[in-house]
């Protein structure tokens, strides 16, 4: 188990983004959260086996594709606090 925190960057806000996180995640065996961020980014934290992070997240950069003009990714080790994938508020 690993964790990714993913920063988005470009027209991330505002066109539907966590809701679409929110539903590509429940086809991969991923937990965390995606949120807005007050400057106009979207942060999204995930934990999982790293090839389900992985294709969670390239499936998140392909569909949403024409919003995203940056990603920065850093990775932890699973703290394993998340029951599911939410949109937080």
């Amino acid at each position: 188990m690993i964790r990714r925190r993913v920063i988005f960057s470009g027209r991330v806000q505002g066109v539907g983004f966590r809701a679409t996180a929110r539903h590509i995640a429940q086809r991969f065996e991923v937990t965390g959260f995606v949120k807005n961020l007050a400057g106009g980014d979207v942060e999204l934290v995930a934990e999982g086996d790293a090839m389900e992070l992985g294709q969670f997240l390239a499936t998140i950069a392909s569909e949403m594709s024409r919003n995203i003009t940056d990603q920065q990714v850093s990775e932890q080790r699973a703290t394993r606090e998340f029951i599911a994938f939410e949109i937080s508020y």
